[in-house]
Parts: structure tokens; sequence; C-alpha cells
């Protein structure tokens, strides 16, 4: 949960009026101890966060994995590697890969026109 607060670059506080969960009890299913909420926590908590509620608890989505598998290998390798990246590396990749992509995309529309 903390890899998506920061990967979703949202505060505790934003999470807790999102999902309708107090902040304090955000707080404590962050802190070492890993107080672990309720299915119906998890379910709000993974809304806010725009993940499965599977991704949230196991970290791996299984409606992602099989989506992976109609990709061919060059994308299916790059977002494994993505994917092993730090939240912060992560947003910064695919920030400028969509970037480069949009870019190309204009370019071939010149070329074609």
């Amino acid at each position: 949960m903390k890899a998506e607060l920061t990967f979703a670059d949202m505060r505790v506080k934003e999470l807790a009026k999102l999902s309708g969960i107090k902040k304090t009890t955000i707080d404590s299913y962050l802190r070492e101890n890993n107080n672990i909420p309720s299915v119906e926590a998890a379910v709000r908590i993974a809304k806010a966060l725009n993940v499965s509620v599977e991704y949230l608890v196991m970290g791996e989505d299984p409606e992602k994995q099989q989506s992976l598998k109609s990709l061919g290998p060059d994308l299916r390798q790059l977002l494994q590697s993505i994917e092993k990246l730090n939240p912060q590396s992560r947003k910064i990749v695919i920030n400028n890969a969509q970037g480069l992509a949009d870019a190309m995309l204009n370019r071939d529309k010149k070329f074609t026109s």
C-alpha cells in the first residue's frame, strides 16, 4: 500500500477521504506491525488507489497477468522491467515513454500525410 500511495502521489489523508476510512486506521495498516484491513476496508482502499484487491493484498493481479500474455515478448519484457522499479522511478519511465510514443506518433503522421 505504501508503494501505491507513492505511485499515486497521494497522502494518507487523501486516501482516507477517498476511501471513507479514518486516517488513523490507515496509518495502523501502514505501520510495521502490519495491522491487516478487513475485506471491506481492503476493497475501499483498492478502489481509492485504482488497483485490484488482489494486487493490494498479494502484489499481483491475475487479470493483469492474463492480459500480459496477449502482448508480444518485447512489450512483456519492458513492462516486467518497469514493474521492478521503485514507484518514483517507474513514474518517470512511464511519463518519458508516453512522451516519446506521442512524439513518434506525431512524426509518423507527418510522414504518412
